[in-house]
């Protein structure tokens, strides 16, 4: 990508703990050195920030997931957010890849609170002016924001990653009814029929139930696809109950690999093949195995930043 360096002049990057790698590949690619900003604790747990160069008049660019240990990276990207707002930067556009509590987006029952808001109140009020993240669980969250919300979609590069691997006689996967349409659309790219899971309703998020599958599996190669792996119970149950309706192999991709214990042994030890991810959150060794294959989701953050910096649509990477 060669970038215009007028475009890059009054721009910078900046990056918290979560996904150091990302961000500095998104720097490569845009042709700009990270900003030099300093994180620490105090023995008692409180973080102390200071941004370490000068960002007045300028438009910051600051890359955080809010994944496991979600409650610290929000607090970093608040307390950057507030000290860049104190240092006079021009505009704060938070980069946040994976956008942690956006299952919470309603209330199901009495007395819950709606944190997907309460999140979008908070950076708010720190000071951010625009949202830049991927594949949101509820996309109705962008609704949530009083300031412009970008969001991103990894399809493409998903998809790609299959196409090229010009498999014969698939079948897409909904592991859940509500997630139909996201089916419908790999689907659409690779030429396949679908089919979805029907399962009864789970009391508990963490309790199995009952799954059937509607549509035609046997013999073919089934793709299951979802916005994001969490625990892997729901995906790694289908894998096998899709090898039981006489599926050939089975494949997975999401865009968030969550990836909470226990999921890598229950991935390790299903049926899945191959489950294909991006690096919107950053897996750590312990959680690399040869089952699991990362999709860079980098350029398309890098190319959508260039976008926001030149004022020109976003849309165009939808």
């Amino acid at each position: 990508m060669i970038i215009d360096k007028n475009t890059t002049s009054n721009m910078k990057i900046f990056s918290l703990n979560s996904n150091l790698p990302l961000a500095e590949e998104i720097v490569q690619h845009i042709g700009i050195d990270m900003g030099k900003s300093t994180i620490k604790k105090f023995s008692d747990g409180e973080i102390q920030m200071n941004v370490e160069e000068s960002v007045r008049g300028q438009d910051v660019y600051l890359i955080q997931s809010t994944n496991n240990p979600g409650n610290d990276y929000l607090m970093e990207l608040l307390i950057m957010v507030d000290s860049l707002k104190r240092a006079s930067a021009k505009s704060i556009n938070c980069v946040i890849p994976y956008f942690g509590y956006s299952r919470q987006d309603r209330k199901a029952r009495s007395r819950e609170p709606i944190t997907a808001k309460l999140i979008a109140n908070l950076l708010e009020k720190a000071g951010i002016t625009r949202l830049i993240t991927v594949d949101l669980h509820a996309p109705q969250v962008q609704g949530f924001f009083n300031v412009p919300v970008d969001q991103l979609v990894a399809f493409p590069i998903l998809s790609k990653y299959f196409l090229d691997k010009n498999f014969e006689d698939i079948v897409v996967v909904a592991p859940e009814n509500n997630g139909v349409i996201r089916a419908h659309q790999l689907g659409n790219v690779l030429n396949a029929p679908i089919a979805f899971i029907d399962r009864n309703r789970r009391p508990k998020s963490y309790v199995p139930s009952r799954m059937e599958i509607r549509g035609d599996v046997k013999g073919k190669t089934a793709i299951i696809i979802d916005d994001m792996v969490d625990t892997a119970r729901t995906v790694t149950t289908a894998s096998n109950v899709l090898m039981d309706y006489g599926a050939k192999e089975v494949y997975a991709c999401c865009t968030h690999p969550v990836l909470s214990d226990p999921a890598i042994n229950w991935i390790e030890e299903s049926a899945i093949k191959e489950l294909v991810t991006t690096n919107t959150i950053h897996l750590p060794m312990e959680k690399r195995t040869n089952k699991i294959t990362t999709l860079s989701i980098a350029p398309l953050l890098a190319k959508a930043i260039i976008k926001v910096q030149k004022n020109e649509s976003v849309s165009t990477l939808f």
